[in-house]
């Protein structure tokens, strides 16, 4: 049988870890259709969930043993792709065996335990990309183009993310049948058990990220958050170190249609935003007026498989010695730190919090 994906004639080898709902839904494609990427192996523990991974993405070998798969000498890279919690330690297993990384967001939960990854890649000589794939956007990209060269100085930055209720429904339309087993590895406890640090870890990771993608390094945070019955909301008003000020607005969730965006107000121009749900694959609405030249711009990017195009990045990275693109060591650090500060500000009355003072993990 012939498929539709052309490959390079070098691409990078890669083994995924997790056969969970990120890696089906995500990974496992992304790693099949990347045209610079060849899948060379899968590992989970639970045995039932592998072998069906195995019939659907083939890969060449199967792990229940993440060592053992990290000694597979034709591996150049790992995706690690499992609980947020197991995020540091497997990063840390596979560099110390020298492989690359693409890790998913958040980088991990303890900042000393993020710091030390930092210092074995370099050691190493080694990437680690972590997974906020929302840099691949092709909208966002755009966007932070014109912040560069045609906005002026910013003094204003605006973005909100509010998942939908109705976000599952459609996350069932779009995705592929999603399976699960009794034997699959969880972390100890019950992450859901805090919904308070799951929500922003899970979901403040890509609006922090993005708001540093566009605007550069947050100093201070500012956290009002409100709960009402299981509708969970955060103001976050951020001061950023090019001297702008910022407002994020994280809820999980609002009563609509998935509901994301941005504006960015400069002394040349502005910047406005509509993102969609990542699952439906569709790049960002975006309009950027540059006073000076009278224009209004629009990007046109018709290939929103964000998930594909970070991996085809993180690769080019590897085999070209292009710069990296995706998220590095130090903005999944950078980020983390942003959600402690987060945290920590709301559970003192919304106390100005700068993120350099951060430690410690949540």
């Amino acid at each position: 049988m012939k498929v539709n994906i052309k490959k390079d004639s070098n691409c990078l080898k890669i083994g995924i870890l997790g056969c969970g709902t990120i890696c089906q839904a995500a990974h496992f494609e992304a790693a099949v259709k990347a045209r610079n990427v060849e899948l060379i192996a899968i590992c989970d523990v639970a045995e039932d969930l592998l072998t069906k991974m195995e019939a659907v993405y083939s890969p060449k070998r199967v792990y229940t043993d993440f060592s053992k798969m990290l000694k597979d000498t034709e591996i150049d890279a790992v995706i690690i792709g499992i609980g947020d919690q197991f995020h540091t330690a497997c990063t840390k297993m596979a560099l110390m065996a020298g492989k690359h990384v693409l890790v998913e967001k958040p980088l991990g939960v303890n900042l000393s335990e993020c710091e030390e990854l930092r210092d074995i890649a370099n050691e190493k000589g080694l990437i680690v990309q972590v997974g906020n794939m929302k840099r691949f956007d092709g909208g966002i990209s755009f966007a932070r183009n014109f912040i560069q060269k045609e906005i002026g100085e910013v003094t204003t930055f605006k973005a909100w993310y509010c998942d939908s209720t109705g976000r599952y429904q459609v996350c069932d339309n779009v995705m592929p049948s999603i399976y699960s087993s009794p034997a699959m590895k969880k972390p100890a406890g019950n992450p859901k058990a805090d919904l308070e640090k799951y929500y922003l870890l899970g979901h403040g990771s890509h609006l922090f990220d993005t708001a540093r993608y566009l605007m550069g390094n947050i100093i201070s945070v500012e956290t009002k958050h409100v709960i009402k019955g299981n509708l969970y909301s955060w103001l976050i008003a951020c001061d950023f170190e090019n001297g702008a000020i910022g407002n994020l607005d994280l809820t999980i969730a609002v009563r609509a249609d998935w509901h994301e965006g941005l504006q960015i107000y400069g002394t040349n121009g502005t910047v406005l935003g509509k993102v969609y749900n990542p699952w439906i694959l569709r790049t960002s609405e975006i309009e950027c007026c540059n006073e000076t030249t009278g224009e209004i711009k629009k990007p046109y990017e018709p290939d929103g498989h964000f998930y594909r195009r970070q991996l085809e990045s993180f690769a080019e990275t590897i085999l070209d010695g292009k710069k990296q693109a995706g998220a590095d060591l130090d903005d999944g650090i950078a980020a983390l730190r942003a959600i402690i500060a987060s945290y920590e500000s709301y559970q003192n009355n919304g106390r100005k919090t700068h993120l350099k003072d951060m430690k410690g993990g949540i």
